[in-house]
Order: structure tokens, then C-alpha cells, then sequence
């Protein structure tokens, strides 16, 4: 496998793939879209297909960019793949089994198809490399975590990256200046504290099932729990991973939907599970906020990202109001957000921010980089 200079600054074909879904994007050297493809599906055997098609309609691409959920105990940057590289992406897998293998038969597809391309995976896992010890590591016998590689790794790493460089900007301050608790609220949910441009903690741990209660899945529960579900209950750990992943969270809550949009309306017409589900949401959401926040010594903003924190104003108003302890106030601008945008009112002591998701762009900006620097060591 080369890499070409051209690479650098040609086209890019950039590739998110989900649980759910199929992100496929073409970017030319300015940032620019000129061509893109969204299933709603998560690939399997028609992907390769998909991605032909797309690369028919598009100008001409020189390489790829993916985003991975986990790159395993080994892998955190952005890295190049061969065969050793796409080995070690299987062992990945078991970590994160609702989006890693979806993600490898997209990967698998693209490099069929672009045999001579630099294929390159970037990691939603690499932002918390660095976490402190004292937020990385759990509370369990030493012996478990040295032999197993226990660990924290956090989730939604590209989101926050991505987040950090946009609130930035809106503020007019370094990002190594900066205090802030970033929320990424979508399908899946975290938060996450960053330290002059560090993460230094976040909700989601060794699996993205850690933490906050999301769509479908349920986010952390007493472990005890889960030992009476086998041993007393006779559940298999077949059923009980099952429901925890795709039968939980606001879904499992109001037996109706995973959906904000669906349960605020649920809601306002008088369903009381609906309504419920909301509550025990922006409880967790909170509770994920004001955690973060204890690893930090100021918050100079929250900063909310993902499709429920651009798109639900009822959930980031119920979120925020909630939040006097930590300077943050309600009264936010009841807005959709399509662009980097400050909804807290002014002279607000803790500024609320929405920033658009922009797992792609930072892909894609990770995938240039890396390239740049191995086309100057050649």
C-alpha cells in the first residue's frame, strides 16, 4: 500500500459506519461534500455494492478515512491499515459488538475496492488515551485488570475532538485554556471533561454501554443486579446483553420509542410512561454532567453535541435547569441547531453552547494529518 502525496489534499472518502446505519461521505481538499451516501441500514452484504456506486458518481478518491467506536487495548491514533493492522481490529470487536464489526465490512469493502489507496482508521477511543489513572482505571482486584487489560476507555472521542475546536471558536479562547463539560446526546449518549484540552474523564467506560441512559441502550446499572438476573432470575448472558444493548434505555422505559421527538410529544399529550422516560433521561444526563464537572476547576461552558443536543430544546432546557449547582441556568433559546451556536441568555455566568456533530469532518481531518506526515517521511 502507498501514500501518495496527492492523498494529502485530493478527494477523501470518508466512512461511518454504525449499529443502525451507513455514513459515506466524499470530501475534497477544502472540506468540501461533493458527493455522499446515507443507509439506513448497518452494512453487511450489499455495502460493497453501496460503496461502488457512490465511487461511480464521485470524482476520483485517493484515500480513506474511517471512524471506529474501538481500536482495542493497542490501537488509539490514527493509523494506517495492513493486514496486521486489520487483524488486530478483530480482537476490537468483542469490545464494542454493536458497531466494530459493522464498521470492519465497510472498511473490508472499501479496501477491495481502493486496493491501492491508503486506508486509514481513526478512533472514537483515541481522545481518552490519556485519561488520568484515577479516572481510567476500575475498582477491582489488580490481578483482573493486569491480566484482562480492565480498563476505561470512553466513547465518542472524534465527536469531542471535533466539539472542543468549535466551542474554541465561539468562545475566542485556546482550546488549551479551556474548562469544559461536552455532551454528545444521540442514539448513544456520554459526557465528557476536558482540561486545557484534555480529557480527564467521561461517563462511558470499558464499553459504550457504561453510563447515561440512551435510546436502546441503559447505560450503567448496580452489577449486583445483573449477577441476580443470572443466578435467581436464570437469564442467559445471551438475553440479558440483548436487552441491555437494544431493549433498555428511554425504549425499555416507555415500551413506545427511542426517541425524544416521539416521547416529548408522547408526553405532552398525557403519557405518563412517556413522560417518565424523559425524567429518568435528563436525571442521567445530568448526573453525567455534574460528574464530569467534579474533575475540573472551573466550567467555562457546556457545550452539547450530537443529534438529540442539537435537535431537542425541551431535553437541553430540562438538562440545564436542572444544573444551578453548577452556575448553569434554563431560559435556553428553544432552537434546532444547524451551526456552532450560543443558546444560554447573555451575561449567563456558565455559557451553553451547540455544536453540530462533526465525526466526519474530524475523520477526515485526523486521516489528512496523519498522511501529510507519512508523505513527508518518504
Amino acid at each position: 500500500m502507498t501514500t501518495p502525496a496527492s492523498a494529502t489534499a485530493s478527494n477523501l472518502l470518508v466512512v461511518d459506519a454504525g449499529s443502525s446505519s451507513l455514513h459515506l461521505s466524499v470530501l475534497d481538499g477544502d472540506g468540501r461534500e461533493v458527493a455522499a451516501r446515507h443507509e439506513t441500514e448497518a452494512p453487511g452484504s450489499g455495502t460493497r455494492q453501496v460503496i461502488e456506486e457512490l465511487l461511480r458518481e464521485a470524482p476520483p478518491v485517493a484515500a480513506t478515512g474511517h471512524r471506529l467506536v474501538h481500536g482495542g487495548p493497542r490501537l488509539f491514533g490514527p493509523t494506517l491499515v495492513d493486514d496486521s493492522v486489520r487483524a488486530e481490529l478483530d480482537r476490537a470487536a468483542e469490545l464494542a459488538p454493536l458497531h466494530v464489526p459493522p464498521a470492519l465490512a465497510a472498511l473490508d469493502a472499501t479496501r477491495q475496492l481502493l486496493p491501492d489507496a491508503p486506508h486509514v482508521v481513526c478512533f472514537d477511543t483515541a481522545f481518552h488515551a490519556g485519561l488520568p489513572e484515577p479516572a481510567r482505571v476500575y475498582g477491582l482486584p489488580r490481578e483482573w485488570t493486569d491480566r484482562y487489560g480492565l480498563r476505561r476507555y470512553g466513547f465518542h472521542g472524534l465527536s469531542y475532538a471535533w466539539a472542543l475546536g468549535r466551542a474554541a471558536a465561539l468562545l475566542d479562547r485556546p482550546p488549551g485554556e479551556l474548562h469544559l463539560v461536552i455532551a454528545h446526546l444521540g442514539g448513544g449518549c456520554s459526557a465528557c471533561a476536558v482540561r486545557e484540552g484534555r480529557s480527564v474523564d467521561t461517563t462511558m467506560g470499558f464499553t459504550p454501554l457504561e453510563g447515561m441512559v440512551m435510546s436502546r441502550r441503559s447505560g450503567s446499572v448496580d452489577p449486583g443486579l445483573l449477577l441476580w438476573l443470572q443466578t435467581s432470575a436464570g437469564m442467559a448472558p445471551e438475553e440479558i446483553a440483548g436487552k441491555l444493548n437494544r431493549g433498555s434505555g428511554l425504549l425499555g422505559l416507555s415500551g413506545t420509542s427511542g426517541d425524544t421527538r416521539d416521547l416529548v410529544r408522547s408526553a405532552a399529550d398525557g403519557d405518563r410512561r412517556a413522560a417518565l422516560a424523559l425524567d429518568v433521561f435528563t436525571l442521567g444526563v445530568r448526573r453525567g454532567i455534574a460528574g464530569c464537572a467534579a474533575s475540573l476547576d472551573r466550567l467555562d461552558a457546556l457545550v452539547f453535541t450530537g443529534e438529540i443536543g442539537c435537535d431537542q430544546p425541551e431535553v437541553r432546557e430540562a438538562v440545564c435547569a436542572g444544573l444551578g449547582v453548577l452556575g448553569v441556568t434554563g431560559g435556553l433559546r428553544p432552537v434546532n441547531v444547524r451551526q456552532d451556536t450560543v443558546v444560554s441568555p447573555a451575561g449567563a455566568a456558565v455559557p451553553v453552547l451547540v455544536v453540530p456533530t462533526g465525526e466526519g469532518q474530524q475523520v477526515a481531518r485526523e486521516t489528512r494529518s496523519l498522511l501529510t506526515r507519512h508523505a513527508g517521511q518518504k
